[in-house]
């Protein structure tokens, strides 16, 4: 029997068969009285001592694998004395006497500054591989994600909180007709390629949407095929044998963003993360007592864990006007202060606490094939330390009321509001610094308009078909000629491409003709792209106007596209009171 299973068999908590080896220094595992000690897994303070050489060694910093400097002698390197050791009460193992500079190594040693709650305390599991490799459940989810994890590209995790009823204490809790549990909170996180910014998307449960077929692996290996479905968002999950990847393929179908991997955790690991760091901190703006939860709060700053913890993100009727919304709000307060709580010195420099995070995420994960592993889910870890925790924008998915209900109890896609926002994370821009760009571009967007015109006779210009109403183009250019005077105008056929936005291409001397053309049409600035022109049938220079998907007519004005509406956004540096 390996250490695992004899761990578990023997009811032995795991963090007790880690013990020092007073001759070399180092953790071992001890099996058992009469078994041999090994060491295939570097103990926390050789570990340490490892991050802190290769930091020494980049920095020049005096220490071991440091420069020598010019003239001096170094001497030969002594084997360092093992740490006189003291009894760890009311366990087997023993622990070291306290030594100045533990913290520190300690710090180094975890990878501070985890960036995000699963996939962060998931990396620091990677302390006990062998151990820990088990606990971690994995669906296979066939094509509806990526085979691999890209260290070098932008990716996208799909966060899943489920409502299944496992765990002790967690039987009033949740769809007791559905063992395996919806979408009960669901987390697109899309982690930037340069690692600057994240950006975490919040989809309500209750949102009607299209689900669509999707492929489930079967116990005997072979795929079944499940109809999909025009239904609430949480149902994408669990219902009529839908998996993780069914949910995946629905949010690919909602955002045109692809998720690559998903990580999924029910009930009972809100209560078991939180106790393991000792709490998490929140804070609500008026004292709470919801029959319908439990959760009892005294007005201002409070630390929550356990059963509380999990009543904090569950209710709905304490916050706001007591729907999922309001709550979502408040579950992306109480992971951003999660997050805080994982990076801080004090859970950071426990080797008590970090065994105990590391036991409490891989148990509560099941995630995609591809990452499950720890050495994978540790290498996503280390990427998502690398963002800022100001540079983390929560957010959420913007919904209308269904208008197709007398009582309102669902939600449909802003239809608005929602697609700049997919755009955003599907082309790996920043939320955090969006409203700067904006302005900066409506500045140059205005600027485009501004400035003499030429007359209509002098405006050269070919209309290409680029997704609009088979005939857009002749359409298009008779109505110029004939009505509006634009004699040197001709139809250049189909696009190459077809494009979601009409576009006025023109070089930087046709920008005359580019804003009267502009008026002519009812283009708005964000339409005029400056770029380079083409040459006509008489061989002239002459602009290019590309009729994109959005063209609704000649002579119907085109509005600019939508801005990303981020008022509701924030960030998981800042704290915030719940409403």
């Amino acid at each position: 029997m390996d250490a695992q299973g004899r761990g578990r068999a023997e009811n032995i908590d795991p963090a007790d068969q880690w013990v020092l080896n007073p001759n070399t220094g180092e953790y071992e595992l001890r099996l058992g009285d009469s078994a041999p000690q090994q060491s295939a897994v570097p103990g926390p303070r050789r570990a340490a001592r490892r991050a802190e050489e290769a930091v020494r060694s980049r920095t020049g910093a005096p220490g071991r694998g440091a420069p020598e400097a010019p003239g001096r002698d170094v001497p030969p390197p002594r084997r360092r004395r093992a740490v006189p050791e003291e009894p760890l009460p009311g366990r087997r193992g023993r622990r070291p006497a306290k030594k100045a500079g533990k913290g520190k190594k300690i710090a180094m040693w975890t990878g501070g500054g985890m960036a995000l709650v699963l996939v962060a305390v998931a990396g620091a599991g990677y302390l006990y591989v062998k151990h820990l490799e088990g606990n971690v459940d994995t669906t296979d989810v066939g094509t509806a994600g990526a085979s691999s994890f890209r260290k070098d590209e932008a990716f996208n995790i799909l966060l899943i909180g489920t409502d299944k009823r496992t765990g002790k204490g967690n039987e009033s809790y949740g769809d007791k007709e559905n063992t395996s549990g919806h979408a009960d909170t669901t987390l697109l996180l899309h982690v930037a390629k340069d690692r600057t910014n994240a950006t975490v998307l919040s989809i309500p449960r209750d949102m009607i949407v299209d689900i669509p077929d999707c492929d489930t692996k079967q116990e005997d290996g072979t795929f079944k095929t499940i109809p999909g479905i025009h239904d609430r968002f949480g149902y994408s999950l669990g219902v009529a044998g839908r998996d993780a990847g069914c949910t995946m393929r629905t949010v690919h179908e909602l955002t045109g963003v692809k998720p690559d991997h998903f990580m999924m955790a029910d009930f009972n690991a809100i209560k078991t993360l939180t106790t393991a760091v000792g709490g998490v901190d929140v804070c609500v703006e008026k004292a709470v007592d919801d029959d319908k939860s439990g959760l009892k709060l005294p007005k201002g700053p409070s630390t929550i864990q356990g059963e509380q913890a999990l009543a904090f993100v569950r209710t709905r009727h304490a916050w706001g006007n007591e729907g999922d919304l309001d709550r979502i709000k408040v579950q992306q307060q109480f992971l951003a202060s999660l997050m805080r709580q994982m990076s801080s010195g004090d859970t950071l420099t426990s080797p008590t606490k970090l065994v105990k995070l590391a036991e409490a995420a891989t148990k509560a994960l099941t995630v995609d094939k591809p990452i499950g592993n720890v050495g994978t889910l540790k290498d996503i870890a280390l990427e998502l330390k690398k963002v800022p925790p100001k540079n983390i924008s929560f957010t959420t998915v913007p919904v209308l009321d269904n208008p197709a209900e007398v009582r309102k109890v669902t939600v449909v896609v802003n239809e608005e509001k929602a697609p700049p926002i997919f755009e955003a994370i599907k082309n790996d821009v920043s939320f955090t610094d969006v409203k700067q760009k904006q302005q900066k571009e409506k500045a140059a967007v205005a600027a485009r308009l501004k400035g003499p015109k030429a007359p209509a006779s002098d405006v050269r210009v070919q209309v290409l078909n680029g997704g609009a109403a088979d005939g857009s183009a002749q359409r298009t250019l008779n109505w110029l000629q004939l009505e509006k005077g634009v004699t040197k105008s001709e139809n250049g056929g189909n696009a190459p491409a077809d494009l979601s936005r009409t576009t006025l291409e023109y070089a930087p001397e046709q920008a005359d003709q580019a804003r009267a053309l502009a008026a002519i049409m009812g283009l708005s600035g964000a339409a005029m792209k400056p770029g380079e022109s083409v040459t006509n049938s008489q061989g002239l220079p002459t602009m290019t106007l590309t009729l994109g998907k959005d063209f609704k007519g000649a002579g119907i004005p085109l509005t600019g596209p939508a801005k990303i509406d981020v008022k509701d956004k924030t960030t998981a540096d800042k704290v915030q009171c719940a409403s």
